[in-house]
């Protein structure tokens, strides 16, 4: 077995010389027309006979050298280059470190044998304390955020991290979360827990809602593509009247509340990009238990599912589909409730705007479905591939759904009744968190109650239906 060297190095990072070999993580370029001369590197027999990491201070020993373990277990030159792209990405991971450079070279010095190499990392670390500001999406609000977090506390990838963010709605969220990963156990399980307070309007309901909580969360993978969360949310809401002209129904649910939720969430992602996805299919599936202490209890279940199929190099077919459950046992609140209408979810109809309302204001359902089909193309005359084209796709819709609640005769004949509507229009790539999307919509069916949206409408969210 080899052997591992951890050295601290306080000056900046530059280029080490005299490696046979470098490398960096692979980028995407276009194909070279002239055919380059391959080299067979899986028949060099090779062993690695040290690894060198340089670099560290504040990281712990232990879990470098747990991490880099698997490089001594190479038995030729290929598999040497495949185990430290792997240990990058591990490393990477970890949150501890900004740069990483792998350099391997011929071993040298007392110890060396015949087939022996030596592998360096070179890390540069985070800084103790980070800030940074940045923008999110919720509900179609965009949201501006002031955050600082200290990585790396404790040497093996803890995290401390402090957020507040305004949304032009005079919504504003404050949260303080700590992270602790365990790399190297079976799931790689990351623990989270989060204190929190949110204050949001949402003047299509006619409510304001303040949260105050906690948040514990255990997020851990079966398969590359399959992530769990488990978590545990109890929190305190304050729900009040926005306006004089708030409905009665909307009143009646005002005032504190206490709730304690359990929520699992599967994702199983396949697609080879999350905004603009080419190729690849994604299942989402939520559900919640509440009423463990507090006094809001239900059962809440969502399935979202989504597939993408490219007929050309450039035009891609996107299939999506959601189902929405609530079960209200007792006591279940206004903000809980089920909804459906936006530009996120069923174009062409207003934000909540499908399903029963009183006063105008959507009251929301207990049962929801809702289904697209989408058509992505480039931009005309403006190629996808490169500049600022890879930013904008064109895009034809055309959107169904229905949402019911219990006061409906007959679920089954309330939920046949579909919203349908259709439209086109261009989308916006927001780095690869979410996107904007400004379509002109034409609603072909809805019912008396609903309210419409026809004509642009812009929307800006990290999922869309």
């Amino acid at each position: 077995m080899g052997t591992v060297h951890a050295k601290s190095e306080h000056n900046d990072l530059g280029e080490v010389g005299g490696g046979l070999f470098e490398f960096e993580e692979p980028i995407e370029m276009e194909e070279e027309p002239i055919p380059k001369p391959t080299i067979q590197l899986g028949g060099v027999r090779a062993r690695v006979d040290r690894v060198h990491v340089d670099g560290l201070n504040r990281t712990k020993d232990d879990i470098i050298r747990s991490t880099v373990d698997e490089l001594f277990h190479a038995t030729d030159f290929e598999d040497v280059i495949l185990r430290a792209h792997k240990v990058r990405r591990a490393l990477d991971a970890m949150g501890c470190f900004r740069d990483i450079g792998v350099y391997i070279d011929v071993s040298s010095g007392p110890g060396a044998t015949p087939e022996g190499l030596e592998v360096t990392f070179q890390v540069r670390e985070l800084s103790r304390v980070v800030g940074g500001v940045n923008t999110t999406v919720s509900e179609n609000e965009g949201n501006l955020v002031l955050g600082v977090k200290m990585p790396n506390v404790l040497g093996r990838g803890e995290k401390l991290q402090a957020e507040y963010s305004m949304g032009y709605r005079s919504s504003s969220n404050f949260s303080i979360a700590a992270t602790k990963p365990y790399p190297h156990k079976p799931l790689t399980p990351v623990l989270s827990a989060s204190v929190y307070q949110q204050n949001h309007e949402y003047p299509w309901s006619g409510y304001r809602l303040l949260d105050r909580g906690l948040l514990l969360d255990l997020a851990f993978r079966t398969s590359p593509a399959t992530k769990h969360n488990l978590q545990w949310e109890g929190l305190v809401r304050d729900t009040s009247v926005l306006s004089k002209t708030t409905s009665f129904a909307v009143r009646e649910n005002s005032g504190p509340q206490m709730k304690s939720v359990i929520r699992h969430v599967l994702s199983v992602d396949h697609r080879d990009e999350p905004i603009f996805p080419t190729r690849g299919t994604l299942v989402q599936f939520t559900s919640e238990v509440a009423g463990l202490g507090g006094g809001v209890a239900h059962l809440k279940t969502e399935l979202n599912a989504q597939a993408n199929v490219a007929l050309t190099e450039s035009v891609v077919v996107q299939v999506t589909g959601a189902l929405g459950v609530l079960h209200d046992m007792f006591g279940t609140a206004l903000p809980d409730r089920l909804f459906l209408g936006g530009a996120t979810t069923l174009r062409g109809f207003g934000q909540r705007g499908v399903g029963p309302h009183q006063d105008g204001q959507a009251q929301g359902g207990q049962m929801y479905w809702a289904s697209g089909l989408h058509v992505y193309t480039p931009l005309p005359f403006q190629p996808a591939k490169n500049g600022l084209g890879s930013l904008f796709r064109s895009h034809l819709f055309l959107n169904a759904g229905c949402l019911t609640d219990n006061e409906e005769k007959s679920k089954l004949e309330a939920l046949s009744q579909a919203r349908v509507s259709c439209g086109a229009g261009v989308a916006l790539r927001l780095g690869r968190a979410a996107r904007l999307e400004l379509s002109y919509c034409v609603p072909l069916r809805a019912r008396a109650a609903d309210r419409l949206a026809p004509g642009l409408q812009l929307g800006v969210g990290a999922h869309f239906l």
